[in-house]
């Protein structure tokens, strides 16, 4: 009866709005259920169901509804989920929001077909996430060190070089003996975005373990929503199938929020906070949790998300939301910015929570939790100076603030600050850490061991 239901064929719609239609007389189909729908021309266009009940069905379409009959439009349910055909020939491809290519090649060859809606990792199978991922950057490798397996999403501005630190990342990222590719999936990027990210990728070299997945500005709503899931299917393949470890950028999160806000708009879903639906943080779970290590499987999926705050707002509910789901967070701030600082990753609002438990000796260096820490506190300490300052004048400053403000200095400028095309290595983030650190005498390093400064410390 399955079968006979598929190729069933329904005329007619009873309501259109926006992205979405409904449909009424429907046999019982099913939630997330593919559905092609036939325009008058007799093109083709592909939905997925949104919401069902007895008799009746709401679609949401991926190309849009643009020039859809209400009278002669045919439908045909499929009774399957959206499938992505992955295959390890996508690695140097560039898709759609749809998984379409946009790169001028055929499809390529299928070697697995996934539901893109894909499941959170079980509990039960999850191993704990650990070694590291380099990406080349002082500031997160240093103070908010990535781990293979972890979320850390970025929290950016509007305006702010998010887009720039996310390529650089791509180009940059390196595990240690073991294979590695990036999924980068743009969600609501204009054009001239879109077109960076491909560029910057083919004249670094990196493209060919690059797999894109473009969901331009002026693409229908619905695939905002579909990108990353159909991003992470990508990823889910490559690192447990292929064995890789896998680095998915998905950026700009508030779009694909946006996008949600939009449909709930439109289905006349009671509005939460913001008017986003109440479910955004079931949502965005369902996303972020496909994230992490499998014991027994040699891959590993590590999600860096970057989303946009309003308003450069912390407790706006995306980043809030965000924040809960995942394992810290890498906040750009915007006085950094200002002041030419690139990349401006603010000291203080950043952590990784999984740090601690993947850095130090036999794992990266036996002073880098030390370093880390002491760097964290003296910058705290230049914050407070820095505010004392601003109301009492600097130099009524004591000789130690005025050392502290030069090392605040040195740190954002020396430390934090490198170019776009630059990369350095741990190793070499932690000697920069020295060096500014050496700035202050040794009895403010309350932090570091004893042994560790005879070592390293940089005496003037």
């Amino acid at each position: 009866m399955g079968q006979q239901y598929a190729l069933r064929e329904y005329v007619g719609l009873e309501e259109i709005v926006g992205p979405i239609f409904l449909i009424r007389n429907t046999h019982n189909v099913g939630y997330n259920e593919v559905v092609e729908i036939a325009d008058e021309s007799g093109n083709i266009r592909t939905g997925v169901t949104l919401e069902v009940g007895k008799g009746y069905a709401v679609v949401e379409v991926l190309g849009g509804t643009s020039g859809l009959s209400l009278n002669n439009s045919r439908i045909r349910f499929k009774e399957k989920p959206l499938m992505l055909a992955v295959s390890e020939e996508m690695l140097g491809r560039v898709f759609d929001g749809r998984g379409n290519p946009l790169d001028g090649m055929p499809k390529p060859a299928a070697d697995e077909m996934l539901d893109v809606n894909g499941l959170a990792i079980n509990p039960t199978a999850r191993d704990y996430p650990k070694n590291i991922i380099e990406t080349g950057i002082s500031a997160i490798d240093v103070m908010n060190t990535l781990v293979r397996g972890q979320k850390l999403p970025i929290f950016s501005g509007s305006g702010m070089p998010h887009d720039l630190i996310a390529t650089q990342i791509a180009r940059q990222a390196r595990v240690k003996n073991e294979s590695f590719c990036v999924v980068f999936a743009a969600m609501g990027v204009k054009y001239d975005t879109a077109r960076f990210f491909l560029k910057s990728f083919e004249d670094s070299g990196v493209l060919e373990r690059v797999t894109m997945f473009l969901s331009l500005a002026d693409s229908p709503s619905i695939e905002r929503i579909t990108t990353p899931r159909l991003a992470l299917s990508c990823a889910e393949y490559l690192a447990f199938r292929k064995k890789m470890h896998v680095l998915v950028i998905m950026t700009d999160m508030s779009n694909y929020c946006e996008a949600l806000r939009e449909l709930s708009t439109i289905r006349g879903e009671i509005p939460a906070r913001k008017g986003y639906p109440g479910y955004l943080y079931s949502d965005l779970a369902s996303l972020y949790e496909r994230a992490g290590m499998i014991k027994g499987v040699d891959g590993s999926i590590t999600q860096l998300p970057i989303l946009t705050m309003p308003n450069d707002d912390i407790t706006h509910p995306i980043p809030d939301l965000t924040g809960y789901i995942t394992e810290g967070q890498i906040v750009l701030e915007r006085e950094m910015f200002s002041r030419g600082i690139y990349p401006p990753i603010a000291g203080l609002p950043s952590l990784s929570r999984l740090m601690k438990d993947n850095i130090g000796e036999g794992l990266t260096r036996e002073d880098h939790p030390a370093v880390a820490s002491q760097l964290f506190s003296c910058y705290a300490k230049v914050k407070d100076i820095r505010a004392l300052a601003a109301i009492i004048g600097e130099e009524e400053l004591s000789p130690l603030d005025k050392l502290y403000l030069q090392f605040g200095e040195s740190f954002e400028r020396r430390f934090l600050s490198q170019k776009y095309d630059e990369r350095r290595t741990l190793e070499e983030g932690l000697s920069i850490g020295w060096e500014v650190l050496s700035l202050l005498p040794k009895e403010e390093l309350l932090r570091i061991r004893e042994e560790h400064i005879e070592k390293y410390y940089v005496r003037k």
